[in-house]
């Protein structure tokens, strides 16, 4: 198989895997064009999707069926897909001891504040599960845009991308 036709799989992490991670695992799917495909785990996922997060999904006209909360340790077996790059989009999940992965992807910590921690009106919380989404649609659109060969670098370069 060729670069220019590979298929890329990126694993998002966070700690629940409720949220963010979800997101962004939704988005780039759905983004990917065929090029990447992604999952989402937590190092200690809470068994649940956070329901804002899939109410921003659902509004934004995304997937749902099927989304659901996973631990890591999915993602480190011998019979799981190989993934390309591994993505932390939480300050905690980012500072675990994390399994070694299979391959040696590519890192990177791209830290978005937690919309399910936020404390608020079931407005303001709408509105900050979107300003969330938001955020990490902006950095997948980047790292979607990127050449192949500009990828394994790229992706951390997009740290502080907003």
């Amino acid at each position: 198989m060729s670069d220019t036709a590979k298929i890329y799989n990126v694993l998002f992490l966070c700690t629940g895997n409720s949220a963010r991670s979800v997101l962004a695992e939704t988005y780039l799917n759905a983004s990917g064009q065929g090029r990447f495909r992604a999952f989402s785990a937590g190092s200690h996922p809470n068994g649940r999707v956070n329901p804002h997060a899939i109410d921003v999904l659902s509004l934004a006209g995304f997937p749902v069926d099927g989304l659901r909360s996973k631990s890591w340790d999915e993602f480190a077996a011998l019979d799981a897909p190989r993934m390309d790059f591994i993505i932390t989009v939480c300050d905690n999940a980012a500072g675990e001891v994390c399994p070694i992965w299979p391959g040696h992807p590519a890192s990177a910590h791209w830290p978005f504040e937690d919309p399910a921690a936020f404390v608020g009106s079931p407005e303001e919380t709408r509105r900050k599960f979107v300003e969330v989404f938001m955020q990490i649609r902006r950095r997948i659109d980047l790292l979607t845009n990127l050449p192949s060969d500009k990828l394994k670098t790229g992706i951390q370069s997009l740290t502080g991308a907003e």
